[in-house]
């Protein structure tokens, strides 16, 4: 279903890789889940990207550098907690060329994917409501489409919190919607 691309996510290497595919995190744009960015803003970026190197002038604000500097951690705390040793990969589908995923857990041998959120409004609400916000459900079916695993784990860690696991199945109608739209979004990335 995949290979796997030896790359060091956020190195500029991994942003010129991500800007000819789609990744998982663009998912909900796509779909129109996403409540900060639209398919068209998407649009704009991805065609910038792609002619930047992987640079598309896209923001990062405290809140997301603070996951990133969290995620070892959470990572950490997920493997002691579930025995599932995972670790962070970048993978391409063997079906689209343009189908990539930047995980942030993954044992290929033991097919299991876990992705890791360490923000304070998703560790909220996924503790409120026992599952995570719907404005994820399009990174992590892109990430089961990827993979062609039949779960993910969605893990939400902070520290001195308690941490929340929910475990996602796969869900086959939406993954064909997604990547029927994800083509025609990758089709309109090519003739920007």
């Amino acid at each position: 279903m995949f290979t796997r691309v030896d790359l060091d996510q956020g190195t500029s290497h991994w942003l010129a890789w991500r800007a000819d595919g789609i990744g998982a995190s663009e998912a909900a744009a796509i779909m129109g889940e996403n409540p900060w960015k639209s398919r068209q803003r998407l649009l704009r970026d991805k065609i910038a990207a792609r002619q930047n190197g992987g640079r598309s002038g896209g923001f990062a604000n405290a809140a997301m550098a603070r996951g990133t500097a969290l995620e070892p951690l959470a990572r950490a705390a997920y493997v002691r907690e579930t025995g599932k040793h995972v670790e962070p990969a970048c993978l391409v589908s063997t079906r689209h060329s343009w189908l990539r995923a930047s995980l942030d857990g993954i044992d290929i041998a033991a097919r299991h994917v876990t992705e890791i959120k360490c923000g304070e409004k998703v560790h909220a609400e996924t503790a409120k409501n026992g599952v995570p916000p719907k404005y994820y459900l399009g990174q992590l079916q892109h990430i089961l489409a990827v993979t062609g695993y039949d779960q993910i784990d969605f893990w939400c860690w902070l520290p001195e919190r308690t941490p929340q696991l929910v475990t996602i199945v796969r869900d086959e109608a939406y993954i064909d919607r997604m990547l029927d739209a994800e083509a025609r979004f990758w089709d309109d990335v090519l003739g920007g």
